[in-house]
Formats: structure tokens, sequence, C-alpha cells
């Protein structure tokens, strides 16, 4: 997810008309690098894939052991995804069809806050609606208005394959939405109307064949 598109924090989220709630979309920091570990110098940045590339619509693959070549690619996709910036990055985004998320969703004079969820799955959601204004690597310079449940339970291996579950709300419950919706083919342009996707599918359409002219 695009670290422009959505505020860092979102606070109680005011009820308005349909039970919908609307958070400020407000201009954001560029995300500050994680500090240097020992691991560092192994990471790799990684090309960010970017629509309409076919393999952003490829449904990803439950992750059935963390070895080491799973623990390269989370240190290869935070590096990739701090350099970007974003705030959050799915493994298929970087070519990878595994079903991982990296999110940091911490604020630039906040410690960084790297998360990492393994085999993500919705368990729940809330009735209640928010809206914010998405954004996202793979479509970028773009940026539009999602509805979405306020509220989500989601279940995930950490990246030591322990068993965990969370509860979330405001920009942590967006942003996991958002990313599981790449695992599973589905980009945000698919919640605007069939008029918006089209529009933004032909530019970036063009834009592509452009480039390889």
């Amino acid at each position: 997810m695009n670290s422009k598109s959505i505020p860092w924090q979102a606070g109680p989220l005011p009820p308005t008309l349909g039970g919908t709630a609307r958070a400020a979309a407000t201009p954001l920091a560029r995300i500050d690098r994680v500090p240097a570990t020992a691991y560092i110098a192994t990471m790799a940045l990684r090309d960010i894939l970017i629509l309409p590339d076919k393999r952003l619509r490829q449904v990803s693959e439950p992750v059935k052991k963390i070895d080491a070549g799973i623990r390269k690619l989370i240190e290869d996709m935070f590096e990739t995804m701090y350099e970007a910036p974003g705030i959050g990055l799915a493994a298929i985004q970087v070519g990878t069809p595994k079903r991982i998320i990296t999110m940091d969703l911490a604020k630039k004079e906040e410690p960084e806050n790297p998360q990492v969820f393994i085999n993500p799955e919705i368990l729940w959601i809330s009735e209640e609606k928010a809206i914010y204004e998405e954004g996202c690597l793979s479509i970028p310079e773009y940026y539009s208005d999602v509805e979405r449940p306020a509220q989500v339970k989601v279940k995930y291996l950490d990246r030591e394959g322990e068993p965990r579950e969370i509860e979330a709300n405001g920009l942590l419950a967006t942003c996991l939405q958002h990313e599981i919706d790449h695992l599973n083919g589905v980009l945000f342009i698919d919640h605007l109307s069939k008029l918006k996707r089209n529009r933004v599918l032909k530019k970036f359409t063009k834009a592509a064949k452009r480039a390889a002219e």
C-alpha cells in the first residue's frame, strides 16, 4: 500500500449516514528506513509489479514452511517497501505468489514497527464501514476513496511460524484488507465503479505499451 494514500493513524471515526465513517485524507510523509542490523546487508530491493502486469491477478499460494528462502523474501520485501516508500506490501507485488504481507504503520517520528503476516485469513468483518483514500505501489500516483469494513479479525502466522490473531480497526484494518486482497488477485481499483476502473486500466495499459516501444 502506498505511504501517500492514507493517514498515518486514524482516531475514532465519527459516524455518518448509513453507518459509514470517513477518515481524513491528509498528506503522508516518507517512512523512515529500518535501522541497520546484521541482516540488512543480505537484503535486496526487488522490482515491484505495475498494472497491467497479469501476475497481479494471480492467487497466491499458502506458505507451507518458513525456511531460509521465506525469511530472505520477507527481508527483501521490507527493504523494497521502505525504499518505495510504502506502508504495506504483498509478496505477489514483487513477483512471488506466496501469502505473505509486510507492513509498518509507524509515524515518521515513531520507532519503526515492522509487522509480518503469513497466510493471513479474515475471520470476521464488521457491519460498520469506513472510507479511506487508498493508493498502491503497483498503481503508482493514483488514489481513490474506498469503502471497507471498519473492523476485522484476522488469523495469521508470525515470522516464527506461531499462530496469531489480531482484531484491527482504523488504518490497520484498511491496510490488512488491502494487502489480503492482493493475495487473492484483487486490486483496490476493483472496489471502484466500472467507469473509474476502466479509466485506470486504460491509462496504465497505454503507459506499459509506450515503455515497451
